[in-house]
């Protein structure tokens, strides 16, 4: 509103998810508002698009730009911005404030947006399931409810957290129910990882751009809605019950990663996983900073243990672990369940570092926390290529994936390789089973 002008000029800082939400839900039809541009960050090769007419409005006849996050003292002078919104997650809380600094130097307003103004309310049951930190066993808490759900005769069906890295116009409401479906929607490797498992166990799977269109075609099919969230991120559907997870093995990432404390301060369930390979002053210390902040929630103690389907591959070979992506870069794990198994089955594990190519050897240079084991990223075809020649290019005995997808279903490998696979269990009470036969106990028979 610099200069007399009426309108308040916006910026939203995103990665292709959550800023899109927020601008559908809350920007889309304000004339009070004029959003100016998105700014893309944490995911390679989201920005030079457009978000496009068909999903931003009569008020935006032309779309909207996005452009890296890089140029955003730029766009906040050239502009004379009002308000920068920060629209993304998995950041922590000293990184949130670094971002502050930059837009209040430039005269503007910094903003987060909270629930209140972003949530979006169902007519059906919705249970969500999200976590203080990426990589900390969302999705398969998620499955694990569902077969929970599906035993008492209730249909789940999923929505997953945004992933929309492709064409936006044709990613507005996506409906995920055979394998067929994931190539015809040209999914990303971090999409399919995502999808799969739950396409697997014959779970429908909702994601896309528009969540308001989204929950009207969920609603028409689900007798309970899951929320399947993405990095630490708040749900975009009001929650009947939340349910968040902490990850044992970084201890302290719940009040220190933002909205990851958010979630832990809001939930009704909080769930402290992979405690038999943390540190029990770390369990510890999760326990108390949930009572501290949350005194109200429930406390689930909980392992994921792990399956190898061919064993005999990896024991005392020379070893390429290949572990989840996400959980590696933004997560900030140096390291997964492959190579813990790789370790348990005194495999020699080879560093594939000097055998990285292109987008690879890049993403070891933006993430030096990883250790020697390959992050399994693909964001689109050509890094999925970079991924494959990568893999083929390492002198090993055996690939050892600990995605949760097989890999070689999605590109060629050279080379003998080995499953690491793994579920939640808890570890005493109360339960999963406990919690949601209590939850449904309220609602009417499916």
């Amino acid at each position: 509103m610099r200069n007399g002008v009426s309108k308040r000029k916006v910026v939203i800082m995103g990665a292709a998810g959550r800023d899109f939400h927020n601008f559908n839900i809350f920007f889309r039809n304000k004339k009070y508002y004029e959003v100016i541009a998105f700014t893309a960050a944490q995911i390679p090769n989201i920005e030079k698009r457009i978000y496009p007419p068909e999903l931003s409005g009569g008020l935006y006849p032309k779309g909207i730009p996005i452009y890296p996050e890089s140029r955003i003292k730029e766009i906040l002078e050239k502009n004379k911005v009002d308000e920068a919104i920060l629209a993304y997650s998995d950041l922590s809380n000293e990184e949130v404030m670094e971002k502050a600094s930059i837009v209040l130097s430039y005269g503007a307003d910094f903003r987060l947006m909270g629930p209140y103004s972003t949530m979006l309310k169902s007519k059906k049951p919705v249970i969500s399931v999200c976590a203080v930190r990426t990589g900390s066993g969302k999705g398969v808490t998620t499955r694990k409810i569902i077969r929970i759900l599906r035993e008492k005769g209730y249909k789940a069906v999923v929505v997953r957290h945004p992933m929309p890295y492709g064409d936006l116009k044709k990613q507005i409401c996506q409906r995920f129910s055979k394998y067929e479906d994931l190539g015809k929607n040209d999914c990303t490797l971090e999409e399919i990882e995502e999808y799969e498992p739950h396409i697997r166990e014959g779970v429908v799977v909702y994601a896309g751009v528009d969540y308001s269109e989204i929950l009207k075609e969920v609603e028409k099919e689900a007798n309970i809605i899951i929320w399947d969230g993405g990095n630490n991120d708040l749900p975009f559907f009001k929650p009947d019950l939340h349910i968040v997870i902490a990850d044992a093995r970084r201890a302290g990432h719940e009040v220190s990663y933002y909205p990851g404390q958010a979630n832990l301060m809001m939930a009704d369930i909080v769930i402290i996983n992979k405690v038999k390979t943390a540190k029990k002053k770390d369990v510890t210390l999760i326990k108390e900073n949930v009572k501290r902040l949350n005194p109200k929630a429930k406390i689930i103690m909980a392992d994921m243990p792990k399956y190898i389907d061919k064993p005999q591959l990896v024991m005392k070979k020379r070893v390429l672990v290949v572990e989840d992506g996400p959980t590696l870069t933004h997560g900030g794990l140096s390291y997964g369940a492959g190579a813990l198994e790789a370790k348990r089955l005194k495999a020699k594990i080879i560093d594939p570092r000097p055998y990285a190519t292109r987008s690879i050897k890049e993403v070891y240079k933006k993430y030096p926390h990883i250790w020697k084991v390959l992050p399994a990223i693909g964001y689109g075809k050509a890094q999925m290529e970079d991924l494959e020649k990568t893999i083929n290019r390492v002198p090993c005995d055996t690939v050892l994936i600990g995605t949760p997808i097989d890999l070689g279903r999605y590109i060629k490998i050279n080379k003998l390789y080995a499953r690491v696979t793994y579920d939640i269990k808890e570890i005493g009470k109360p339960s999963l089973e406990g919690i949601i036969s209590g939850f449904i106990s309220h609602l009417s028979n499916p």
